[in-house]
């Protein structure tokens, strides 16, 4: 591959110091590490322009991902988080108008938290903003390339162990 990046000069740099350096293992650390960073970046950035912490768009996007209506203490389990710790991000998030309480549809004694509107479009904002530059940085490579991808980092995800922290 003719391609250089600025990682290459840091595996370069890095051989005559670590011998035993491994040039595919640090390359590929590093590159994960720089990307990962990026769409770190873009993300924050994106959150800052639509006035969202990033609290705010964890609890929309596991919210989201129920289908728009859950229980605290589903939102509080897909969050890693104390059941009693999620009352404050909801009591935030009404007050802001992008989720409501209402009765639960399952037991009459609980009270869900339900995606409004508005707070559907801004999760909804926020992904598309992180999303397009995902396709973006990924477009590099042609589908089977990602499929690929994909595939060997589920191997390394895999050999790392369980996730430290949440999706």
């Amino acid at each position: 591959m003719t391609d250089r990046d600025p990682v290459d000069q840091h595996v370069e740099r890095w051989l005559p110091v670590v011998p035993d350096l491994d040039p595919d293992v640090e390359g590929a650390v590093v590159r994960m590490s720089l990307l990962t960073r990026h769409l770190r970046e873009v993300k924050d950035r994106a959150l800052a322009e639509l006035d969202l912490q990033e609290k705010e768009y964890g609890t929309l996007h596991a919210l989201a991902g129920r289908g728009g209506r859950a229980a605290p203490s589903e939102i509080a389990a897909d969050l890693r988080m104390a059941p009693a710790s999620i009352t404050a991000r909801v009591d935030a998030l009404v007050r802001r108008g992008f989720v409501r309480r209402i009765p639960s549809e399952v037991d009459r004694r609980r009270i869900d938290v339900e995606l409004t509107d508005a707070g559907r479009g801004a999760w909804q904002r926020a992904m598309g903003v992180v999303g397009d530059e995902e396709h973006r940085v990924l477009g590099a490579l042609a589908p089977d390339e990602r499929r690929v991808l994909s595939d060997l980092l589920r191997r390394v995800t895999l050999a790392a162990g369980p996730p430290p922290g949440r999706i």
